[in-house]
């Protein structure tokens, strides 16, 4: 069997082949569909390794439509570069380094998410571009304000529109954030409706309506989670899962000494911000005897 390294870039990907009598063929092409099945097409079915990355998983799952078996590798395990040299690097040598890896079995195969959790993910990340564009919005409009006196009662965002509307603004202040205004009422449209689709979307998992039971858990951190791991079984005890989502300490230690400072801050951030605001909201609840007392 053959083994191919693509070094997968966005533009030109860098392709070394392997071939079972020992001879090697490397070929530089466009990231393209159409030039993946001109070159691998015809090849008889190959091992072919290539890391994790934004185009990954349609290089892997195009490749895999041709016939070749496809592994996707963890691009931060060492010994996949091994027989690189560290003091140069070129496209041709991370590819015909990847071919190597592939020889060898020096690879960590990274995990490939099923197509439900990435529909889900990318469903995740609009929305938080849509949070985060009215929450810049939002600061900008009380920064304005305020240089002249007036601020915005507190409240949720999505009163903030008329919050800002019934203050006695005069005329011209009134047009400078008058454009922000009018951009902020489709955006908590097309909030609301993310919302709506991702509640939709998390109702099919059997497994949402048991993180739910979780305090102060909604549908949008329950799906925001699921999508981030996909499958818990491939962690084989909770710590994995917290250092996978960087829940867990900095740590410096030798010989003797340990130093452990903050949180690692590593893989999916603003999963990690929504457990940790999840967190804050069940601290700050008042116990249940007090609720009990107060009702």
């Amino acid at each position: 069997m053959d083994h191919i390294g693509i070094d997968v870039h966005k533009r030109e990907s860098q392709i070394s082949i392997f071939a079972e009598g020992g001879a090697i063929c490397e070929q530089r092409i466009r990231t393209e569909p159409g030039r993946f099945a001109a070159v691998l097409g015809a090849r008889p079915r190959a091992r072919v390794l290539i890391e994790a990355s934004t185009d990954s998983e349609w290089v892997a799952r195009h490749l895999e439509a041709l016939g070749h078996e496809v592994i996707v590798a963890d691009p931060n395990f060492a010994p996949m570069y091994a027989t690189r040299s560290r003091k140069v690097k070129t496209d041709r040598r991370d590819a015909r380094a990847l071919a190597e890896a592939c020889v060898l079995g020096a690879y960590r195969p990274a995990h490939r998410f099923s197509d439900p959790q990435r529909h889900v993910r990318g469903r995740v990340l609009v929305r938080d571009a849509v949070v985060r564009t009215r929450t810049r919005y939002i600061s900008l409009i009380r920064a304005l304000l305020r240089q002249h006196g007036f601020r915005v009662p507190s409240g949720s965002a999505e009163s903030f529109v008329h919050r800002v509307q019934s203050l006695p603004l005069p005329g011209r202040l009134r047009s400078v954030i008058a454009p922000l205004l009018a951009l902020m009422r489709p955006l908590n449209r097309q909030l609301a409706y993310s919302d709506a689709t991702i509640e939709h979307l998390a109702v099919q998992d059997p497994r949402v309506p048991r993180l739910r039971s979780v305090p102060c858990v909604g549908p949008v951190t329950a799906a925001a989670f699921l999508a981030a791991i996909d499958d818990a079984q491939r962690f084989r005890h909770a710590h994995q899962l917290e250092a996978y989502l960087g829940l867990v300490p900095r740590e410096y230690s030798s010989g003797e000494t340990q130093r452990r400072g903050p949180i690692t801050n590593t893989g999916h951030s603003r999963t990690r911000w929504l457990l940790i605001q999840a967190a804050v909201s069940i601290l700050r609840r008042r116990p249940p005897q007090a609720e009990e007392y107060c009702g």
